[in-house]
């Protein structure tokens, strides 16, 4: 066994996946380490260049694109490591942002997951990297922009946990999919990403199963990356990936939630969420 596996799923990525990994190479230090790319389907002008594959820690993947926690697992199938960080391939650093995540981990026996600091390219927080989970009650808050107007709230800033230090390490209900290392044995424990979700809420479904088996979600901090974001997104104005992001809303809560609700709170959240779909497809034309 080696200290890391980290999966990057390439889709259509070529040049940032590339990057990536010479990035890996050149600045993650004083661990092992194996790099596993799953390509989802790409065109053939986007797959990674074979030659990476002459290196001995690097695999390279061939899939049918049956989503990302499918290419997830696919990776995680063949790793090694006994830990597991999935990377997106639109994630840059200047620096060894991955050993100090190991050492973190490894010291602290009750943490399943941990993910770093993501800022976009503006310089601000991409919130997904520190979240609570998306009950009716901090979804509707959130949409109400009430996080925004009592950000120390911890009723109003539920779900984007807006009460917590940005700076500070903290447990946490989710972190985000970009980067998130998790140990190998915890993600076998839980039998990996749920394939239900094609593309969006993989993460956060995979976050809920851990801290149901009594592991800590860690936001750390101290390991800063920048999350360019948007390059297969919802910026992209696709509406399959649209669709898809609202989609995987309905299933979490269909999945974690329904049950704890009645009809008429089930309604709502339907409602709600399949309106802003409707809402956001009007817009694109």
């Amino acid at each position: 066994m080696m200290d890391l596996s980290i999966v990057i799923i390439n889709y259509n990525t070529k040049n940032m996946t590339e990057n990536l990994i010479k990035s890996i190479i050149n600045k993650t230090k004083n661990i092992s380490y194996e790099i596993i790319v799953v390509d989802n389907s790409s065109l053939d002008s986007e797959k990674i260049n074979l030659d990476f594959e002459k290196q001995k820690n690097i695999k390279i993947v061939f899939e049918k694109n049956n989503g990302f926690g499918a290419a997830c697992n696919c990776g995680a199938e063949i790793a090694s490591g006994d830990l597991l960080l999935f990377i997106n391939s639109d994630v840059i650093f200047e620096n060894d942002v991955i050993s100090p995540c190991v050492e973190y981990i490894n010291l602290n026996h009750d943490v399943g997951v941990l993910g770093c600091k993501l800022i976009l390219r503006d310089g601000s927080l991409d919130h997904g990297c520190k979240r609570g989970f998306p009950t009716p009650q901090a979804s509707l808050y959130y949409y109400l922009k009430l996080d925004k107007k009592y950000p120390d709230s911890k009723k109003y800033g539920a779900y984007r946990l807006t009460y917590l230090n940005n700076n500070e390490i903290n447990e946490v209900d989710a972190v985000s999919g970009a980067f998130l290392m998790i140990k190998n044995n915890v993600f076998k424990k839980i039998n990996g990403f749920d394939e239900t979700f094609f593309m969006y809420g993989e993460d956060l479904d995979l976050c809920f199963r851990v801290k149901q088996n009594k592991y800590k979600i860690i936001y750390f901090p101290d390991v800063v990356v920048t999350h360019l974001k948007g390059q297969s997104g919802l910026s992209t104005k696709n509406k399959f990936v649209i669709y898809n992001f609202y989609k995987a809303m309905i299933i979490f809560y269909n999945k974690h939630y329904k049950k704890k609700y009645n009809i008429l709170i089930s309604w709502l959240v339907y409602l709600a969420v399949w309106g802003k779909y409707i809402f956001d497809l009007l817009k694109l034309k």
